[in-house]
């Protein structure tokens, strides 16, 4: 089973000939940066073409059980979540509606503060606010996932201790293997995984030790090792591809509506650009390297089963449908 915690590629016939070829099972896509409810809607609509469109390749996914329909019938399930809470704007009751259209993930803050939670290019960090401590028990109640991937340290810690179930990081690195603003410490490591949440092992080249030229053993060995230190049932991959996207993209992820200047982010100092992949991480396609990278480093055949996929199962299993009663 290969499940991949999160893509954002720019979406074709091609990319889900390639899904298949690869045997990706289920990819958690995203399907708003800074999109409002109305705006996310008509995102939701185009998937839907697209599903129609390609019935013999893809299939929306609900629950865990999409992914075993998908296996059966040779297609990839689509789980769709957003990298900001911006499509719940500033209304509580928008979280259920969009679990009810397919939402089942949502960062609580991409890179700044947001009316949830403080994001990890700000320069304090006071935490989560009035309204996230709300929003993550409505989120909790309805089954959408907290995701922290892009939040700073003490939001992330505070939402894994509030929240009544996990919550996931659903792509980052370690930052003491490669120190970036994305990456995470240990304490927020340990905060989310011992409280049963999850972390998806990014392949975007700002959170690779030497970018671009990451080598295969290098970033299976640092998975490896976090799985000794958080254990391996609460790891998986959130490859975060983002596949024949422009660079224009980066500059809406970064800016959106909030400043009429550039956001250099953790690139360098000229235009915002997509870094290239590793050369043996390209497309979905590639998944299989990752497998035999992580054999490679020592890991057992029943760990390796998990992190390509097994463990986001459960996770999805226990986590996206509701509570019983509340």
């Amino acid at each position: 089973m290969i499940i991949d915690g999160l893509q954002y590629a720019n979406w074709s016939e091609k990319i889900f000939r390639q899904m298949r070829e690869g045997g990706v099972d289920a990819v958690h896509v995203t399907i708003a940066y800074h999109e409002n409810f109305r705006e996310t809607v008509l995102n939701i609509e185009k998937w839907n073409r697209w599903f129609e469109h390609y019935p013999d390749l893809i299939l929306k996914g609900r629950w865990a059980s999409d992914i075993d329909h998908a296996r059966e019938t040779g297609r990839t399930a689509i789980f769709f979540g957003f990298q900001n809470p911006s499509p719940i704007e500033d209304d509580i009751g928008l979280v259920e509606v969009l679990h009810d259209l397919g939402a089942r993930f949502m960062q609580l803050s991409y890179n700044n503060q947001s009316l949830l939670a403080t994001g990890c290019y700000e320069a304090e960090d006071p935490g989560i606010t009035r309204m996230g401590r709300q929003v993550i028990k409505e989120m909790n109640r309805v089954g959408m996932v907290v995701d922290m991937s892009h939040s700073a340290d003490r939001s992330t810690i505070e939402a894994a201790e509030i929240s009544d179930r996990p919550i996931a990081i659903t792509h980052a690195n370690p930052h003491a293997w490669q120190p970036a603003l994305r990456n995470k410490r240990d304490e927020v490591i340990r905060a989310v995984t011992e409280n049963g949440g999850m972390l998806g092992f990014s392949l975007y080249p700002h959170h690779l030790k030497g970018k671009g030229a990451c080598t295969l053993e290098d970033f299976c060995r640092m998975i490896a090792e976090t799985a000794d230190r958080f254990g391996v049932d609460h790891l998986g991959i959130g490859s975060d591809l983002c596949q024949d996207q422009p660079d224009s993209v980066v500059e809406w992820m970064r800016v959106g509506r909030w400043t009429k200047d550039i956001d250099y982010g953790e690139g360098s100092a000229s235009a915002p650009g997509f870094p290239p992949m590793p050369d043996w991480f390209r497309d979905n396609r590639d998944f299989g390297n990752i497998e035999s990278g992580l054999r490679a480093v020592g890991m057992s055949d029943t760990e390796i089963a998990g992190l390509m996929g097994g463990n986001w199962y459960r996770f999805f299993e226990e986590n996206f449908t509701g509570v019983p009663g509340r």
